[in-house]
């Protein structure tokens, strides 16, 4: 039975710009639960390049995935963070951080490059 909910079960946060809400959330199929918080006051997005890694297991197999994935975080009190969005394409990523920051009225900073700049 826990071997099926743990691949139903996903975490991530859900953003409402519109209300300036936000919420940290857990979902099991369908239902979405998460409390909603104000959203401080966001100081400018972020777009940049990482790696996740994943463990996939099977019986008494073990292998570990690494995938490239671009996250959008949005910053707040200098150095805390909102992770607003993952994706594997850049142009994708930087659509939605410009959605972001066009409603908030923020400066995006690049920082897939080893040096970051602001656009």
């Amino acid at each position: 039975m826990w071997f099926v909910i743990f691949f139903v079960h996903t975490t991530g946060v859900e953003i409402d710009l519109e209300k300036r809400k936000y919420r940290n959330i857990t979902a099991f199929f369908s239902l979405i639960f998460g409390k909603w918080n104000d959203l401080p006051d966001i100081e400018y997005v972020s777009v940049f390049k990482t790696s996740e890694t994943t463990t996939v297991r099977a019986l008494s197999a073990e292998a570990n995935v690494k995938n490239e994935v671009i996250k959008v975080n949005m910053f707040y009190n200098t150095n805390q963070k909102i992770e607003a969005y993952n994706t594997q394409d850049i142009d994708d990523a930087f659509k939605k951080a410009k959605e972001i920051a066009s409603i908030l009225n923020i400066d995006i900073l690049d920082a897939t490059e080893r040096e970051s700049k602001w656009l």
